[in-house]
């Protein structure tokens, strides 16, 4: 409803978690990887060093990602409470995850699986305007790709995604705005892409060898 409340207190209680699905558990995963690309580049490594300890939910391992996980969101709204600039990195992957849950009517993916497509085609993109290395980009898809499979790209026209993007809350006067990362645990925002180069990224994103 647009308002602005900071919560007194957070609780959390690993032990719920035991109650998800795997594939509902892999999901809330993708979204902690995100964090790590944003702005805590050792949670990164850790999840690269830990990852088949945490798909097990090792409470040990499970008590360090959530609270780091809780700790990079609690800076990043402190410091910009009302969404006016740092809060965007948050949005690592959406544009793109937002667009493939709108084509697909939201029946496909699990939002955090979205999500997890969104961080692969935003790597591309960075890596094809030379902002990230290919090797960074390498070790973001493949930790993704190891903590499961995900549901395929659609078989959608890039036109249509890059039409479904334009409803995205960062697009001004019409032009698309990405969070784009420039090596692990740095993002920029802000960025706007040249067309073909966004084609092209969605096109490769659709390629066999991407699918689980």
């Amino acid at each position: 409803v647009g308002a602005f409340y900071t919560p007194k207190l957070v609780i959390m209680d690993p032990n719920v978690l035991r109650t998800l699905p795997p594939r509902e558990f892999r999901s809330g995963i993708y979204e902690i990887i995100k964090y790590g690309m944003i702005g805590d580049a050792p949670l990164f490594r850790f999840l690269e060093q830990k990852m088949e300890r945490l798909l097990l939910r090792d409470p040990a391992v499970l008590d360090f990602v959530i609270q780091r996980s809780a700790n990079q969101k609690a800076r990043v709204v402190s410091s910009d409470e009302r969404e006016s600039g740092l809060r965007e990195i948050l949005n690592f992957g959406h544009t793109f995850a937002h667009a493939l849950e709108s084509v697909t009517r939201y029946r496909t993916y699990l939002h955090g699986e979205a999500v997890a497509w969104g961080m692969v085609a935003a790597a591309q993109l960075a890596v094809e305007t030379k902002m990230l290395s290919a090797r960074d980009a390498g070790r973001l898809i493949n930790l993704i790709e190891r903590v499961g499979p995900l549901p395929a790209w659609p078989k959608v026209a890039p036109a249509r995604l890059i039409s479904a993007m334009q409803a995205d809350k960062k697009t001004r006067a019409g032009r698309l705005r990405f969070v784009l990362p420039e090596r692990i645990g740095v993002v920029r925002c802000g960025v706007e892409a040249d067309a073909n180069l966004l084609a092209k990224t969605l096109r490769e994103c659709a390629l066999p060898r991407r699918r689980k």
